[in-house]
């Protein structure tokens, strides 16, 4: 299973850059890029919870597991919502020849994302004896997920910084650089170190979470350089030429 998602994921790189630059979508290409990106990202927490399943206790590993994820995917819309803010704004920005508010708005979003996962992820870690009761009333599994608890705060963390990076990716116009660091945290990075330590160090369960969590820091590392390296001035002039090249071409093409 894992061999035949690697194998579908290689072929849908390079289609959602021939979408991009090859065959003239523009913004729907860009739209496609950055759902590849997003679902190579969740469909790796899908894997952890399928290799699970080979663990010597699946029914407790796999149950624990699939609370992390629930946990994560739900606490993760929050910077989602900011990043998708962010992409928004930074875009608005560039379009419209600010560079110095595009990187104000990045900082603005950046600092938004860590009061929000300074107060979730401190909550959770505090409620963590009792939070695993919300999905199971099985006290191995409660127990279980005291455990993983902290990994998951700290899962929390990771999400909500690279939330917002992705935004501001997205609002660079840099999708398909998000397709590549996925691709390359989490199933390059992440994945591997998660099966090491689960069948060959034999962790179990909090092997595999740690292995993603691997990814995850790898993702974010990705992201930040990428952002750091953001010629702001640049980007705005190539997005005002952009916009008036789309401008001219609508014109023609009325003509």
């Amino acid at each position: 299973m894992l061999l035949s998602s690697c194998v579908t994921l290689g072929i849908h790189v390079p289609l959602c850059w021939a979408l991009v630059f090859k065959t003239g979508l523009g913004n729907v290409g860009g739209a496609i890029s950055m759902s590849i990106s997003i679902c190579l990202e969740w469909w790796s927490y899908e894997l952890i919870v399928l290799l699970s399943g080979l663990l010597p206790n699946p029914q407790l590993e796999t149950s624990v597991l699939s609370v992390c994820l629930n946990t994560i995917a739900t606490l993760y819309t929050i910077p989602f919502g900011i990043g998708a803010a962010a992409s928004t704004r930074v875009s608005n920005e560039l379009g419209a020849g600010n560079p110095f508010e595009a990187r104000v708005a990045v900082l603005a979003a950046m600092s938004l994302a860590l009061m929000e996962t300074s107060i979730v992820s401190s909550t959770l870690f505090a409620c963590r004896h009792v939070y695993g009761y919300v999905f199971s009333n099985d006290k191995e599994v409660v127990d279980y997920v005291t455990v993983l608890a902290p990994l998951v705060s700290l899962s929390v963390i990771l999400d909500s910084v690279q939330g917002v990076l992705a935004g501001v990716a997205r609002g660079c116009g840099w999708q398909h650089l998000g397709v590549y660091v996925n691709l390359g945290a989490f199933y390059l990075c992440g994945i591997p170190a998660a099966a090491a330590l689960a069948f060959w160090v034999q962790v179990g369960g909090k092997g595999l979470w740690i292995g993603i969590q691997v990814g995850a820091f790898v993702q974010c590392v990705l992201l930040s350089i990428i952002t750091c390296c953001i010629n702001w001035e640049q980007l705005a002039v190539k997005a005002r030429q952009r916009l008036f090249d789309a401008q001219l071409s609508g014109e023609n093409n009325r003509l």
